[in-house]
C-alpha cells in the first residue's frame, strides 16, 4: 500500500513512524497544485493538511482509496467527487481543543496587558533611559470580572468558556447554527453579544451562515474597549473593516491567527495607525507538539481503521 502525505510541513517534522508501518510512504515538505496527480498517482493514502483535492484531481487518481485530512476542516477535499468514487475521508478531530483554547486566553491577557508593547519597550533600551521605575504610556487591564462572549459552542468554544470562567469572567455565547443545545451558559443574540462582551472570541467554521458575519456594523455595536479574537477561520471577519475599527479606536484591539488569504498578502491590517491594537500569528494556534503528536496519532487511527476494513 503507497502512502503520500502532500504536505508533510505542516506536521513541524514530528515522528511519523507510526504511519510508515502501514505501507511504502512517501513524503513531500509541499506539493504545488500542479504537482497533486503526479505525486499522487500510484497512492492508495493520500495525506493532506491543506493541499486541495478537487474532483478534477480524484478522477485522475485511480488507485485512490482513502483521504486522510491532515486537520479537522475538509473543505480542501471536494467530498461528494470522493463520496461518488468510494473513497473514504477521514479528518482529526479534537487534537487542537486545548492548545487553540489556550492560545485564546493568551491573546486576551496579552492584549490587555499590552505585552507586545511593554516588552519591545523594554527591548529597545528606552525602560534602561528612562528615569522612572514604572510606566503607564499603556494602561493596562484585568481579566477577572470581564463579561466573555464567544462565537461557537463547539468543543473549543466550551474550553474557551471553562478557561474564561475560571479567570472570573462573566460567559455567554452565540449559537451559529442556531441550533439550541442545553449549554452551561446563557444564550444571547449575536448583537446582544456584541455589545456587552468586553472580550469576544470567534470559534465556529466558515460556512455560509458565518461567512463575513462579523462586519463593519457588527464592529460598530462592540465597546471601544472590547477585544475581539479570531482563531477559527479568515472570511468570518471583514478584515478592512477590522483595521478601520482598529484605526478609529472602535476597538481596543484584536488578535487574529487566521486570515482570508493565508499566506496574507497585501492588508491593511500590515499599516495600522497603532500596530500594538493587533496581536497575528501565521494560523499556528493549534500547533503545539503535543496537539501535532496527537494530530498525527489521529491519521495513524485512520489508516488503522482503513486497514483493518479491508
Amino acid at each position: 500500500m503507497k502512502i503520500v502525505f502532500l504536505d508533510e510541513y505542516s506536521v513541524c517534522g514530528r515522528n511519523l513512524d507510526g504511519i510508515r508501518q502501514y505501507g511504502e510512504y512517501v513524503g513531500y515538505d509541499m506539493t504545488l497544485p500542479e504537482q497533486v496527480v503526479e505525486r499522487s498517482k500510484d497512492a492508495e493514502v493520500v495525506i493532506s493538511n491543506k493541499v486541495v483535492l478537487d474532483a478534477e484531481i480524484i478522477a485522475q487518481l485511480p488507485h485512490l482509496r482513502l483521504i486522510c485530512v491532515a486537520a479537522t476542516g475538509m473543505n480542501n477535499v471536494d467530498l461528494n467527487a470522493a463520496a461518488e468514487r468510494g473513497i473514504l475521508v477521514k479528518n482529526a478531530i479534537g487534537y487542537s481543543t486545548y492548545a487553540v483554547a489556550e492560545t485564546t486566553l493568551c491573546s486576551a491577557l496579552a492584549l490587555l496587558r499590552e505585552v507586545a508593547y511593554y516588552d519591545e519597550y523594554f527591548k529597545s533600551g528606552r525602560y534602561a533611559a528612562s528615569p522612572r521605575i514604572f510606566n503607564f504610556d499603556r494602561p493596562t487591564a484585568q481579566l477577572r470580572g470581564k463579561r466573555w462572549g464567544v462565537i461557537g459552542m463547539g468543543n473549543i468554544g466550551r474550553e474557551v468558556s471553562r478557561l474564561a470562567e475560571a479567570f472570573g469572567c462573566e460567559v455567554s455565547y452565540y449559537s451559529t447554527s442556531g441550533v439550541a443545545r442545553d449549554e452551561a451558559y446563557n444564550s444571547v443574540s449575536l448583537s446582544e453579544l456584541l455589545r456587552e462582551s468586553d472580550v469576544v472570541s470567534i470559534h465556529c467554521p466558515l460556512n455560509d451562515r458565518t461567512r463575513s458575519l462579523i462586519g463593519a456594523e457588527q464592529l460598530s455595536l462592540m465597546k471601544p474597549s472590547a477585544i475581539l479574537i479570531n482563531v477559527a477561520r479568515g472570511g468570518i471577519v471583514d478584515e478592512g473593516a477590522l483595521a478601520e475599527a482598529l484605526d478609529c479606536g472602535k476597538l481596543r484591539g484584536a488578535a487574529f491567527d487566521v486570515f482570508t488569504s493565508e499566506p496574507l498578502r497585501e492588508s491593511p491590517l500590515y499599516h495600522l495607525k497603532d500596530p500594538y491594537r493587533l496581536l497575528a500569528s501565521p494560523h499556528n494556534a493549534w500547533s503545539p507538539v503535543e496537539a501535532i503528536d496527537r494530530l498525527i496519532g489521529c491519521i495513524e487511527q485512520n489508516i488503522a481503521d482503513y486497514v483493518a476494513a479491508k
